[in-house]
């Protein structure tokens, strides 16, 4: 058979389709949970990561933006409230963590996961949160409040 003769080249399509909504808002949920967690942790932990960040030459005043970062990107990507925003900043966020505090022979494996979570925040951040969120509740509602010219 010819690739010309195929009836159906994929024929889960209609089935992916289907689950892309549900797939989507549980990778959201799992891409959340880690910023969301060690954000909390650094409020209760504060003083312990500030000098933490000395220790690899970062200012500890930038440690209230670092909470931010974590728990509010956290939460915008669980929600899906300007998901693509978030998903670009905490690309970013993920490299930066990288290049600062896994650059070690012995920090290969934490390295090469911060990478994996920034590439997945870009693929986020390309595709949007999908329709079980806030961003695609708001265009519907902005859509229905539309009228024609």
């Amino acid at each position: 058979m010819s690739i010309g003769e195929m009836k159906n080249p994929e024929p889960n399509r209609s089935l992916m389709q289907t689950l892309a909504d549900p797939v989507v808002f549980v990778a959201r949920l799992l891409m959340a949970y880690i910023f969301i967690v060690e954000g909390y942790g650094k409020i209760g932990g504060y003083s312990d990561v500030a000098g933490y960040m000395l220790d690899h030459g970062v200012s500890s005043a930038l440690l209230p933006l670092v909470i931010l970062t974590e728990l509010g990107g956290g939460l915008m990507i669980l929600t899906g409230l300007a998901t693509r925003w978030a998903a670009i900043a905490l690309s970013g966020y993920a490299i930066l963590t990288a290049l600062f505090f896994h650059m070690g022979a012995d920090q290969t494996v934490q390295f090469q996961k911060n990478l994996v979570i920034a590439g997945g925040f870009l693929v986020l951040a390309a595709h949007g949160a999908g329709a079980w969120s806030l961003d695609a509740w708001l265009a519907r509602v902005k859509g229905r409040g539309a009228r024609p010219n």
